[in-house]
């Protein structure tokens, strides 16, 4: 059943030309499979974005000088004094393979009772279409924009925004000085409050292997030879501790602590509740600490070590009995802002030497340093009493996630105040099967865009 208020933004959503207009390209977007990892439909998805920009009368910029072409849409206010807002989101996507359950083709815009699924609606193409919605809207009524506006969308966020560094570098004279940049994505709570942060933990990923023999041998042996399976699962428990903390020496040197104001907001708003992620998620172990507090700062505010795969031996139907000759997990280590990745990397290595595991080779892969806020920059504070008229339940106001995004970069070349928010849920299931958003809160995000733009003139 569709609450009352949500009724009322669906009447309005599907009331709106502009916005059925845009709806559909972002049908068309979704349709579009940008995946970076897999080197496939960046240019089809950046183009797309071009022609949209293009049509909406913005001055575009396409820059394909890297792997994941850039593109730059200019709205220009004509007021000589008017401040800059700028728009960063991203048109690349997770995978959506068979190891995903989707109820329909995940590049396939499917809307029922009163959601949009498909892969990327929430993360982040949706947010793109949202957006440009209620500046067209803001146009549709006004002569003149009172506030000059720039979209900065990316093709590699979902792979540690590879090169999106020199791109800004590149556009330094067009971005530099904004008074607000908001980040792509966000979330309405559990408790129906929007939620507002200003941060993001950055990110290692690395590959751990082993090759403990030139062949695999005859399980016989299992008594008197090691074999890469057992070395490297040994290897990786002598980097964590029972509790979930990591084991390596000098890890947590010169992370910076959260502020009191940055424990208080997420004691305040960070709505986390066990048994709602047990639901969520069917868990089936138990939590690494019970003790709430805890919890939330674990969250926030230390670094995590996480195994996201593993591959060794024998895995087809019956028998074999071998030992592996070698074996390979994939990993990544969530950072705090102060935490280098190269340099993380560096101490893990050196923690496995002296643990007696020299044999584990580490790959470098991916990384991204973290970025948090205080949320009281004006132009902050402002977006924050905007959100308020859209949120009546109230507002999140949080001075991190505990999701990782290229924040650290952006805020280094750009020194421009951040906020997040958006139209995502508890369970839009990002990265996962059945992506998915409110298509209320869609149609809030679009209104609220135009209310913040309202608010320079």
């Amino acid at each position: 059943m569709v609450a009352s208020s949500d009724q009322l933004q669906l009447e309005k959503f599907y009331g709106d030309s502009l916005a059925q207009k845009y709806f559909e390209d972002l049908k068309d977007l979704v349709a579009i499979k940008s995946v970076y990892a897999q080197n496939i439909g960046l240019q089809e998805a950046a183009q797309k974005l071009v022609k949209l920009f293009e049509e909406a009368g913005a001055q575009v910029i396409f820059d394909d000088t890297y792997t994941a072409p850039f593109v730059m849409a200019i709205f220009s206010s004509q007021k000589a004094d008017a401040k800059t807002l700028i728009f960063y989101n991203h048109y690349d996507v997770q995978p959506a393979d068979s190891d995903q359950i989707w109820t329909v083709d995940p590049f396939t815009l499917d809307v029922r009772d009163g959601y949009m699924y498909g892969r990327g609606v929430d993360d982040d193409k949706g947010h793109i279409t949202a957006r440009l919605t209620g500046v067209q809207k803001y146009r549709q009524v006004a002569t003149d924009l009172p506030v000059n506006i720039i979209f900065i969308v990316e093709g590699a966020e979902e792979s540690a925004s590879v090169d999106l560094e020199k791109y800004l570098e590149k556009y330094q004279d067009h971005l530099s000085g904004a008074d607000l940049l908001v980040w792509e994505q966000g979330i309405f709570n559990a408790k129906g409050q929007m939620e507002l942060s200003g941060g993001t933990k950055g990110i290692v990923t690395f590959d751990a292997v082993v090759e403990s023999a030139e062949v695999d041998i005859h399980s016989k042996f299992s008594g008197v030879i090691d074999s890469s399976s057992w070395y490297l699962i040994n290897a990786l428990s002598s980097l964590r501790g029972q509790d979930g903390r990591i084991l390596v020496d000098g890890i947590y040197d010169g992370v910076r602590p959260p502020t009191q104001r940055e424990l208080d907001l997420v004691r305040r708003y960070a709505y986390i509740e066990e048994d709602e992620l047990r639901a969520l998620y069917d868990l089936q172990l138990p939590f690494l600490t019970e003790d709430k507090d805890h919890l939330l700062e674990r969250l926030f505010f230390e670094p995590s070590l996480s195994i996201q795969g593993f591959s060794t031996g024998y895995q087809g139907h019956g028998v074999k009995t071998i030992l592996p000759c070698q074996a390979k997990a994939k990993l990544e280590v969530r950072l705090l802002p102060g935490m280098e990745p190269h340099a993380v990397l560096a101490k893990i290595e050196k923690q496995l030497q002296k643990n007696g595991f020299d044999k584990v080779k580490l790959i470098y892969t991916l990384g991204e340093e973290g970025y948090r806020s205080d949320m009281t920059a004006p132009a902050i504070l402002n977006t924050l009493k905007i959100a308020e008229k859209f949120s009546p339940k109230g507002v999140a106001v949080l001075p991190t996630t505990a999701g990782t995004g290229p924040m650290h970069q952006v805020f280094a070349a750009l020194n421009v105040p951040i906020v997040s928010f958006g139209l995502g849920n508890p369970n839009s299931r990002d990265h996962g099967g059945d992506e998915n958003a409110k298509l209320a809160d869609y149609y809030t995000h679009i209104e609220m865009i135009e209310e913040l733009i309202k608010s320079y003139e």
